[in-house]
């Protein structure tokens, strides 16, 4: 039996997005060393230097694997992971980041990433995640792994005492997640399938139950409650 992960021998499609263009070119030289040595073979369809030519570029090339790097103009990585999700994209996301902060790997995996790697770890590292990722299968490293499941272990342990106390039903806490991202009332109905009228109906009931009168109250009692992760 094989001991390592195996995965079918095709092209992995792949955009790089990072706003350096030294560092774009050092993962092509690391994915031309592994095109040569490797049974896996790579091929770069584009590369990215904005949130706008990521999300772009990602819909109009349709690679299987996008490596993303975090800090990104205007905003992040997250809202290039966050407008994926929306656009049902069904390829894999690898980020690869300078920060090491749990919070930063958390937002990263919770925003729908299939692993992190940190870049000073890259040559050691970046083979093993792309291809545990074609696997479908999420890959972090012992290091991250462990500060990510300590956070998550917290928010849900906050999460599961806020939600106890409020009292909030499995449609409220599903509409509150979507307020909390910014989503209208007509958006979230989408996001439900219900009406807009029946959203309107249950945000005031989540507004008497928070003791708010605002949306924007709503968000900040939310976070700062645990009943939604930042």
């Amino acid at each position: 039996m094989p001991t390592t992960l195996e995965v079918k021998k095709e092209i992995v499609s792949i955009l790089l997005v990072d706003d350096e263009p030294r560092f774009r070119q050092g993962i092509r030289t690391l994915l031309d060393f592994y095109n040569i040595s490797g049974s896996l073979k790579f091929n770069v369809v584009g590369e990215a230097a904005s949130v706008e030519q990521a999300i772009g570029l990602t819909v109009e090339q349709h690679p299987a694997l996008v490596l993303l790097d975090l800090e990104l103009p205007p905003d992040d990585g997250i809202t290039v992971l966050q407008n994926l999700s929306k656009l049902s994209y069904p390829g894999k996301v690898l980020i690869l980041s300078a920060h090491h902060q749990d919070e930063w790997v958390f937002n990263a995996m919770k925003a729908g990433a299939w692993g992190y790697v940190f870049k000073d770890q890259l040559a050691m590292q970046l083979c093993e995640a792309i291809t545990t990722v074609m696997n479908e299968q999420v890959y972090l490293p012992p290091d991250v792994a462990t500060g990510f499941f300590r956070l998550f272990q917290s928010y849900s342990t906050q999460f599961i005492h806020a939600k106890n106390q409020i009292n909030l039903t499995p449609q409220e806490q599903e509409i509150l997640k979507w307020l909390v991202q910014g989503e209208t009332n007509e958006e979230i109905a989408k996001h439900l399938y219900i009406t807009a009228a029946t959203v309107k109906a249950h945000l005031t009931g989540i507004f008497k139950k928070l003791g708010v009168v605002s949306r924007t109250q709503a968000i900040v009692k939310a976070l700062k409650l645990g009943l939604v992760c930042p």
